[in-house]
């Protein structure tokens, strides 16, 4: 191990010690050790003596770096070698570290004196190049060859064949590399996918959408964003999303090193393509960027200039302006927590606290006794299923309002059989399904009166839906599959088509959500690209975690403990508090607080939500 270290804060280290040692060795760093934020990893080059396992292994340890050009890792190749690899496609993500095995003293590529090795692993998951990841367990194995190259007059081993990209151990990965949410805009129904940076013509856009990516925090991630910005949405999102950049945008040629200024303003030179830009148009390209940056903590609220070709101004925006030019959810901030007591009432506190209060209309004076419940974004209607969950209701939250007919029944015999919980979209429209053994189907409704259209889904046999969270986006959906007495968590994309007055909906890319968790028992969206879980790993307890809905963990993501969880709801705006069902009632968990009861002495209930 020939890893060096520098640790980016002394008082860190210090925190962490009783006292400074003054002597002793320095000691190597092993592959996939626990991730570290204050550690960076710099490679070592290869020495002139460096026998095959040594090449091999430094080669690997070369890879955990934090070398932007991977021009250490370089050196363990040959030269014709190093002009063919392209780490930039993949990254494939194992359990563990790479584990490099000898197959045999001679080449199966006819050198009398080349040596080959043995790649194997755990596979979790595969960066592509588009910086997206992609969940693809099972059995890595590859090889690598090595023959002698002469250097410096002296033959010395050297890698010739490997694997295109490059392969890390999961806690590596989760050091060097960070989730970054990308933004694009909802595309309009039947608009088909939108090719990589291609524009609407219109100047009009739906909400902004995230499609998150993973970029190497310490090498230029604002840069690595941009581009990753420009170049388009991933595979897996770009045919419900268009982008306001026109197609070819790119940053100008030899940009590197973006950072803001002193004036906290970041300038984003763009080549030619863009120049001709109006303002409106330019507006939503920089509402895009605003939004983007703000998940890399060094860029937080920077006010945005693009720039065009020659170094002039094609306009500016903050913060604020990019919320009034996209707001990047279709509603403000929810300005309740809702959940169903033990009259079935549906009762709202706000996201402070205090006492919470029954809601005006008939949800909320006993009119109609509800079993599970769910309120629009916008907060102006419900939807309520009833106990035996027979039945769906639609009301307004006004005190005037009454409540009509049920607006869907379910004809199955068993009430587990019957309608799940619904959910709303940001576009007013009310999503459920009917788990009806003789017809499962999945619905949508028309801004929650209009008659159910049933949506096209993936073949789930033998599986059943049994839980619905549509994203506030409209673009994506969460559904909880039951498959062999196992709840397990699947992301989808919406996709709509408007044929001659005839609209279609259908569900497409269905992928897991979870897959780290052997069963997902209840989930809900938890801001633009993340969702919170309830569920199990193979042999674990039960945990309450962040997801990506990308089916990645971040390593961050374990929420602290908590007894019997059946429910849990999050808002769309990330600072307020989870609210959860558990074995002490109702619960909440404010940002930076532990779980807490709701009211002084808790309440009973059920159905715990927030708007969508």
């Amino acid at each position: 191990m020939r890893t060096a270290l520098l640790l980016g804060s002394a008082g860190a280290l210090l925190a962490g010690c009783a006292s400074m040692p003054d002597s002793g060795d320095l000691r190597g760093v092993e592959v996939s050790q626990r991730p570290d934020s204050q550690v960076r990893v710099f490679a070592m080059p290869p020495r002139g003596n460096d026998g095959p396992d040594e090449v091999v292994q430094g080669f690997l340890e070369a890879l955990t770096s934090d070398d932007p050009q991977f021009e250490i890792a370089r050196k363990y190749l040959t030269k014709d070698a190093s002009k063919k690899w392209h780490p930039e496609r993949s990254t494939t993500v194992l359990a563990d570290g790479p584990n490099a095995e000898a197959i045999s003293d001679h080449s199966s590529y006819g050198a009398e004196n080349g040596r080959q090795f043995a790649l194997k692993g755990h596979r979790l998951a595969v960066v592509d190049a588009q910086h997206a990841y992609q969940p693809a367990e099972g059995n890595y194995s590859e090889s690598v060859h090595l023959s002698h190259e002469i250097s410096g007059g002296h033959r010395e081993w050297r890698i010739d064949r490997l694997p295109t990209g490059i392969v890390l151990g999961a806690s590596d990965f989760q050091r060097i590399y960070q989730p970054v949410d990308t933004y694009y805009y909802a595309a309009p129904a039947g608009s088909g996918s939108s090719e990589a940076g291609a524009a609407s013509s219109t100047g009009t856009q739906g909400a902004l959408v995230a499609d998150p990516i993973y970029v190497r925090q310490r090498v230029d991630p604002v840069t690595q964003t941009l581009r990753a910005l420009l170049a388009g949405p991933t595979k897996w999102l770009d045919p419900v999303v268009q982008t306001g950049f026109p197609a070819g945008t790119r940053l100008k040629a030899g940009v590197t090193g973006l950072e803001p200024d002193d004036q906290n303003t970041l300038k984003v030179p763009l080549n030619a393509k863009a120049d001709r830009v109006g303002r409106a148009r330019c507006e939503q390209m920089a509402a895009q960027v605003v939004f983007t940056l703000q998940d890399l903590t060094s860029t937080g609220g920077a006010q945005v200039t693009l720039l065009r070709s020659d170094g002039s101004t094609l306009c500016e925006l903050s913060a604020d302006g990019a919320e009034a030019v996209a707001p990047r959810h279709s509603s403000g901030g929810a300005a309740y927590q809702y959940f169903l007591d033990a009259d079935h009432r549906l009762m709202r506190m706000t996201a402070a606290g205090g006492d919470p209060r029954p809601v005006p209309g008939p949800f909320g004076s006993g009119a109609k006794e509800l079993g599970k419940v769910a309120v629009s974004h916008d907060e102006d209607r419900a939807a309520g299923v009833s106990p035996d969950g027979r039945q769906l209701y639609v009301t307004d939250l006004d005190a005037q309002s009454s409540l009509g007919d049920p607006v869907l029944h379910s004809r199955a015999d068993a009430k587990d059989e019957r309608l799940t919980a619904p959910s709303w979209d940001g576009h007013g429209d009310l999503w459920i399904a009917d788990r009806d053994p003789d017809r499962p189907h999945l619905l949508v409704l028309d801004h929650g009166t209009g008659d159910p259209v049933e949506v096209s889904t993936p073949r789930l046999d033998p599986g059943r839906i049994e839980a619905v969270r549509v994203a506030a986006d409209g673009a994506r959906i969460a559904l909880l599959v039951d498959k062999d007495g196992k709840e397990h968590l699947y992301v989808g994309r919406i996709e709509r088509e408007d044929d001659a007055g005839e609209s279609t909906v259908r569900i497409a890319g269905l992928r897991p959500g979870a897959p780290q968790m052997e069963q997902v028992t209840a989930m809900s969206w938890a801001g633009g690209s993340r969702l919170v879980v309830v569920g199990r790993e193979s042999g674990g307890v039960q945990q309450v975690r962040y997801v990506q809905c990308d089916g990645s963990a971040p390593a961050s993501g374990v929420l602290p403990g908590l007894t019997g969880v059946a429910e849990i709801a999050a808002a769309d705006d990330e600072q307020l508090p989870l609210v959860a069902l558990s074995d002490d009632g109702i619960v909440r968990m404010p940002q930076g607080a532990p779980w807490q009861t709701v009211g002084k002495s808790g309440v009973d209930g059920t159905s715990p939500v927030y708007p969508g």
